[in-house]
């Protein structure tokens, strides 16, 4: 081996910040070939010399002089230049005399690229873009925004770009100004369209630019996350922004972990903050770049190769000649083979196309003390977030102890209301409900403190037809606030806009309408405890039983009897059950007062135990019910559920305009509500402006609302004239609203469920909504009965009574004509004196009147013959 090897490095510079940055190059050059020179255990009996040469950007012939010259100096292997023209210069002559070229920064090389000698330490921008989108689905982006700052940034970050096509996520793609540094129009406008997730691709510089402006313009919050595809962004000042609560991702290959790797940069370190101060730069003072760890990595790499491999002469190469190293083959695939862990981990080459195929990402995110480690990323394992690190160094949206949020409401009995009181009142203490009480409980928990502002349109919010929002869900879309505390309905439409925490009470939607007035009772109130249907059918079974146990009484031979029992030869028989017989046993069993009929054969005892079983049941259940209908009020309303509402046009019925309950029926698919907002939409009085506006209305007129039950059930408690319709029509919840992303979701969420869990809840609900309630409500004793319910009952035994007289004169008519015919005398001549004889035998209980008539001299015969006998 040759006591003496020499390296080449082309390095651009140029004026302005970047010079500062060639000179961190050109320092690690010079930097790794003393540490390998004074470290005798790498190349003991060989001194590592280098040549410098220095070009300007862009100059590609000049780069190719360069490159000539130090071939023919006999160098082992050229590293740089950066530039991609300038690359792709020596790149060329460097595979025309095979020598080693070692790249340092990513470049883009072309399929049908045949150039084999060269190596490329910067990571594949390939599986850095397979890098950023595995972060990207971690974080469980459903949209983001990509700038990038050249046109060779759509070639790096192709493998995110093409996500949209596999994965569930919408890009939107942005470039960075050309010619200026100047990134604010391009800031304002992603301000403007709530672009709140985004991924720079661009250089150390810009990124520092672009934090920066960032920072003036207000969006340094914990609403935006920033990830950047440079490896050097810990190496920036981010000191003023460690507070501001933004969240910033990115990735570094600096294995900063290893004690010998810390011990290099801090010699690194040293040296560097001796060197001459720099202009402002927004880089951290004495910190090692990617591109110096990287270079230090590559010089090594060719030392520890050109060592195994002694036997190798190096000779003075010219470029016109077009004559090659010899040996070059064989030390570029010394290289290739090489595995070596550097100050940028572990470093192994595709022995193809000589791009550096395994590496590891720490991804770094910055927290509270700075940038922390908080996962790792390899192309073999992918993505590995640590819980550990996770748990180190919270960042300062991890705990909202001491932070000041921006709470938006609205005023709404009984959850925000102003409080009365004889002294002027400022701030906070303006406000008192169940959401200030709710707001109260949540900042003791979690630790924070909050500024209560009312909604300037006072609407909860809802969409138009050019997808604009309203009210609070406009606040927290636009950052005024960072909580919306109310009844603030959870939404399908609003989700897609804001987030929500778990819900801290349930409710639904139902029908708010004036008390129906008591019914006048009707004298007939007795026959409601059945319906008419079932007084029909017990008519009718009446009817039916008393018919078939006559002609099964008939039918039987064991229901007839002998008419004469003394007289054993007489063929007479009776049966008991005629027709008017059966109908009264059977109108006796319903009444439950039998009769003296009693039926003898089995069968027609049957029918009699059958009907008994089912007079008992009916008679039974008219008792149970009468009572109830007799001694309570019964209400009477017009509309007793929502299909009542939508069958009809007399009653006016709506909503809170731009509320959720408003947006239900607007979105529902169900023909009802379908219905039903065709009705409230085509009336513009229909819809109200806020619940006090409805509430009146449903007082004065013969208005409907459709309204939140628990605020329909807060108002029935202190107003007896209003009443809930019909039961829910549908489920939903009140939860607290944040920005969407906002990092403040799941630690409410928490904190409502440990209130839920403690019944706290429960406990606030109690206290507001809890009214005096309605006296009449509160004690419903039995009333005693009046002749307005139970007259129809003397009603019906006067009826009665008139029937029996009006039957009975009817009989005695009937008798009348029959005697007169068989007696062959006028009904005129013997009605009159039957009519006396009526009233005087049927009084003493001797004689029927219309017995067959005995003149004058008859009757004092046989009375006189009666006293003989006697």
């Amino acid at each position: 081996m040759p006591h003496v090897i020499r390296i080449g490095g082309i390095f651009e510079y140029a004026d302005g910040p970047n010079a500062q940055i060639m000179n961190a190059e050109e320092h690690a050059f010079r930097f790794s070939a003393n540490i390998i020179n004074r470290n005798r255990t790498l190349l003991p009996n060989t001194t590592l010399t280098y040549d410098i040469q220095r070009i300007h950007f862009h100059d590609s012939f000049e780069a190719t002089k360069k490159a000539c010259d130090q071939l023919a100096l006999g160098v082992v292997a050229i590293f740089g230049p950066s530039q991609g023209s300038c690359t792709n210069a020596v790149q060329s002559i460097c595979n025309a005399l095979e020598v080693p070229h070692i790249q340092l920064r990513w470049k883009h090389h072309p399929l049908d690229n045949k150039d084999t000698f060269y190596v490329n330490l910067y990571p594949d921008y390939a599986s850095l873009s397979h890098a950023i989108l595995d972060l990207v689905q971690y974080l469980k982006w459903r949209s983001a925004t990509v700038v990038y700052d050249d046109s060779t940034g759509l070639i790096r970050l192709q493998e995110l770009i093409m996500a949209p096509s596999r994965y569930s996520i919408r890009l939107k793609i942005r470039q960075l100004p050309l010619d200026s540094d100047d990134s604010r129009p391009l800031l304002k406008e992603m301000k403007r369209g709530r672009e709140f997730r985004i991924i720079f691709d661009c250089s150390h510089t810009m990124a520092a630019q672009i934090l920066k402006q960032a920072m003036a313009m207000g969006m340094m919050t914990e609403y935006y996350h920033f990830i950047f595809t440079t490896l050097d962004l810990y190496a920036l000042d981010l000191e003023p922004y460690r507070y501001s609560g933004v969240n910033l991702t990115g990735f570094r290959i600096l294995n900063v972990d290893n004690p010998h790797v810390s011990a290099i940069v801090e010699k690194w370190s040293m040296e560097r903050l001796q060197a001459a101060p720099r202009a402002e730069s927004g880089l951290l003072d004495g910190v090692m770049m990617t591109d110096a760890a990287l270079l230090y990595d590559a010089v090594h790499i060719v030392s520890v190769c050109y060592q195994r491999a002694p036997q190798m002469t190096v000779n003075s190469l010219q470029c016109h000649r077009h004559k090659a190293w010899r040996f070059g083959g064989r030390f570029m695939n010394f290289i290739k083979e090489a595995q070596w862990e550097g100050l940028t981990g572990r470093i192994v080459f595709n022995k193809t196309s000589g791009l550096r195929m395994d590496f590891d990402l720490d991804i770094i995110s910055l927290k509270e003390d700075g940038l922390e480690k908080v996962g790792v990323w390899s192309p073999a394992e992918g993505l590995n977030i640590t819980e550990v690190a996770r748990g180190r160094g919270p960042n300062v949206t991890d705990s909202l102890t001491n932070r000041s949020l921006i709470v938006t409401t609205v005023l709404e009995e009984p959850f925000v209301m102003f409080r009365k009181s004889d002294r002027t009142l400022f701030g906070n203490d303006r406000f008192e409900g169940y959401c200030i009480d709710l707001l109260k409980e949540l900042a003791h928990i979690l630790g924070f403190s909050y500024e209560i502002r009312l909604v300037e349109d006072g609407k909860y919010g809802a969409q138009d037809d050019k997808g604009q929002w309203n009210g609070m869900i406009k606040e927290l879309i636009d950052h005024k606030a960072d909580l919306a505390v109310a009844p603030l309905t959870i939404t399908h439409v609003r989700e897609k806009a804001i987030d929500f925490s778990k819900p801290f009470m349930t409710l639904g939607v139902s029908i708010l309408y004036r008390k129906p007035n008591g019914t006048n009772p009707s004298v007939f109130s007795f026959l409601n405890p059945l319906s008419p249907d079932i007084w029909m059918y017990v008519l009718l079974a009446y009817l039916g039983v008393s018919c078939v146990l006559f002609v099964i009484a008939r039918f039987s031979p064991y229901e007839w009897y002998d008419a004469h029992p003394c007289n054993p030869g007489s063929e007479v028989v009776e049966n008991n059950f005629t027709l008017l017989n059966s109908f009264w046993f059977g109108m006796g069993s319903l009444m439950q007062q039998g009769s003296e009929l009693m039926p003898k054969a089995l069968s027609t005892r049957i029918i009699g135990g059958i009907w008994w079983f089912f007079t008992l049941i009916i008679i039974s259940s008219y008792t149970a019910n009468l009572a109830a209908f007799l001694t309570v009020e019964r209400m009477e309303s017009p509309i007793d559920s929502a299909d009542d509402l939508a069958k009809q046009t007399k009653i006016e019925y709506g909503a809170v305009k731009d509320g959720a309950t408003m947006t239900f029926f607007k979105k529902s698919k169900i023909s009802t509500f379908e219905k039903m907002w065709a009705f409230m939409s085509s009336k513009p009085s229909a819809l109200v402006k806020n619940n006090e506006e409805g509430v009146q209305r449903a007082l004065t007129a013969d208005y409907a609302l459709l309204m939140e039950s628990t605020t329909i059930e807060y108002i029935t408690q202190r107003n007896c004239n209003l009443t809930q319709i019909g039961g829910l029509i549908d489920s939903k919840g009140y939860g607290i609203g944040t920005p969407m992303g906002s990092p403040y979701r799941d630690k409410v969420t928490i904190a409502i469920l440990q209130l839920q869990e403690e019944d706290k809840l429960h406990v606030l609900k109690e206290k507001w909504w809890r009214g005096s309630g309605c006296p009449e409500e509160e004690n419903k004793e039995a009333s005693a009965l009046g002749i307005q319910k139970i007259g129809g009952i003397f009603i019906v035994l006067a009826a009665g009574l008139v029937l029996s007289v009006l039957v009975a004169v009817g009989e005695f008519v009937y008798k009348l004509r029959k005697t007169a015919e068989r007696e062959q005398v006028s009904p005129q001549e013997l009605g009159p004196a039957r009519g006396r004889e009526a009233f005087l035998l049927q009084y003493h209980g001797r004689r029927d009147p219309l017995l067959p008539y005995l003149p004058a001299s008859g009757q004092a015969q046989a009375a006189a013959s009666h006293d003989g006998q006697d």
